[in-house]
């Protein structure tokens, strides 16, 4: 069973709004060419479909970030 974790997913571009939708909503944020996604993810199989989901639409992964590590 997954706890639920909050992550930032950093991407190439600034994305419009009508993405939000394929990110189960998550916030997103852009800025200087690149767009930040952050929420709660509630286990890996959901992280690696939002991972899988970027690599769909043709995004630049640019970091994945843990923030209860922080």
């Amino acid at each position: 069973m997954g706890t639920r974790t909050v992550y930032r997913i950093v991407v190439r571009g600034e994305l419009s709004e009508r993405y939000a939708v394929a990110f189960e909503g998550m916030e997103m944020e852009t800025s200087r060419g690149r767009t930040v996604l952050t929420g709660e993810i509630k286990d890996n199989p959901h992280l690696h479909g939002i991972l899988d989901r970027i690599g769909a639409l043709g995004l630049r992964l640019v970091s994945v970030e843990d923030l209860s590590e922080s």
